[in-house]
């Protein structure tokens, strides 16, 4: 596995698990929605590990890793900035994100807007991962705002 594409699938398997919580929630059930939803995250803080250890070995990595759209000779990237800080700020956000969904499992059991609330909390770990992983200002504010 690419070390690019390794990058691109911690905050991807949030926005997964926010989608499948968030919009196939009802229809998976309650316990579906916050398996998937710290699935996701889990995965993400399993990735975040790996590649903070690979960081504090020596690699680090700044650069795109996709184009979503050309404009005359201006190129709009996804590209991410991993560095020894960069790394650690995801570790922390995957960590702290993975036992908030944990916590509430029980919290918001009696909530009726359980799948929804692990959909958004799942979306929130995508932003915050886009906004310390970012690269670039203006994925640094789709980031920011995201939060």
């Amino acid at each position: 596995m690419s070390r690019e594409l390794l990058y691109l699938l911690i905050p991807l398997s949030c926005l997964a698990a926010a989608l499948l919580a968030g919009f196939l929630g009802s229809r998976i059930g309650r316990v579906n929605a916050h398996r998937s939803a710290i699935g996701g995250v889990g995965l993400a803080f399993i990735l975040s590990c790996v590649v903070g250890w690979d960081v504090f070995s020596g690699n680090h990595f700044n650069g795109p890793v996709y184009t979503w759209a050309v404009s005359g000779g201006t190129h709009f990237e996804i590209g991410f900035l991993i560095d020894p800080l960069s790394a650690v700020m995801m570790v922390v956000v995957t960590f702290v994100s993975l036992m908030v969904h944990i916590y509430t499992i029980g919290y918001m059991a009696d909530d009726p807007g359980y799948t929804r609330f692990f959909g958004y909390t799942a979306l929130f770990t995508f932003a915050m991962l886009m906004l310390v992983m970012s690269n670039n200002f203006l994925q640094l504010f789709f980031g920011w705002e995201g939060v």
